[in-house]
């Protein structure tokens, strides 16, 4: 997977772990963004959720995880509820969506472009095929442990 935007890189990771990383911004006010580098990661093994680690440069990395669906509904029309919302936004020459993150009383809202993200995302579901997150699950494993507890 490649693209030819700026900013953009996609590269093949090992065991088929597909990362993206994208230089987004965080909207501060209506005129003022800040550069943030994101790095989506997906797990065919955890394939439900997208891991995403967000990078200022000399700052801290803060990473949260995401389901797979809300991003990819969000690149379309409003999506989530809570600490994680993520809605598209047309503006006149590029295609982006929002993704506001909340955690207690701080919330960040940040510029995504969607088609590498799209691009991404449509990958990922070829690797695991929505509806198929847990058909390698091991149910009776599964439920054993739960009911052996702690």
């Amino acid at each position: 997977m490649s693209s030819n935007q700026p900013g953009v890189q996609a590269r093949p990771a090992p065991h088929a772990r597909p990362e993206l990383i994208l230089d987004i911004e965080r909207v501060l006010d209506v005129a003022a963004r800040q550069a943030i580098r994101a790095e989506f990661r997906f797990d065919p093994e955890a394939p439900l959720v997208v891991s995403v680690e967000l990078v200022v440069e000399g700052g801290p990395r803060v990473l949260w995880r995401i389901g797979r669906d809300l991003l990819q509904q969000g690149l379309y029309s409003v999506s989530g509820l809570g600490d994680v919302q993520m809605w598209p936004t047309h503006s006149e020459d590029r295609a982006t969506a929002r993704l506001r993150l909340a955690s207690r009383d701080m919330a960040a809202l940040f510029e995504l472009p969607v088609p590498p993200l799209e691009e991404w995302l449509e990958h990922t579901y070829e690797l695991v095929p929505a509806g198929r997150e847990l058909a390698e699950i091991d149910w009776e494993v599964a439920t054993a442990d739960l009911l052996q507890g702690p």
